[in-house]
């Protein structure tokens, strides 16, 4: 790894890390709405307020927060994990619409992909402590370690 790699690597730390990541494929998942906006199916929710090319502007604010955040001390880097929540959130509430109103079946699936491999893993990174690794009891006297 090159030294300046590794560097950035440091200063981010875990938690940076994972928010960067995902700051970049927030800001990308958005870009991609604005190049070639995917199919409404289930989102009738979003697109009565406005266009999936306007909501992507929803991805790519929080992703840039998120990115941003990444180079800020652990406790204020809470920022992040909000804007990093509040895309998937959104498109969950409405798939989740979508198949009370009948519109949808398959949103059930995909509102719980959401609020599974995004939500959930964006509130279990955000409660992990930047060094979480066990700290070492000292040995009683007359036993081994």
């Amino acid at each position: 790894m090159c030294a300046a790699a590794r560097r950035l690597r440091q200063q981010l730390g875990r938690r940076g890390q994972f928010l960067l990541i995902l700051g970049v494929g927030k800001t990308c998942w958005g870009l991609s709405f604005l190049v070639t906006p995917p199919g409404d199916e289930g989102l009738e929710l979003l697109t009565r307020v406005c266009s999936l090319r306007h909501w992507a502007w929803l991805w790519i604010t929080a992703g840039i927060v998120t990115a941003v955040s990444a180079f800020l001390r652990v406790g204020r880097d809470r920022w992040g994990f909000v804007a990093a929540l509040i895309p998937p959130t959104v498109w969950a509430i409405a798939y989740t619409a979508a198949v009370v109103s009948g519109t949808y079946s398959r949103g059930a699936y995909v509102a719980v992909w959401y609020l599974t491999s995004h939500v959930g893993v964006i509130l279990w990174a955000s409660s992990v402590p930047e060094h979480s690794v066990p700290h070492l009891r000292p040995a009683r006297k007359g036993k081994a370690p």
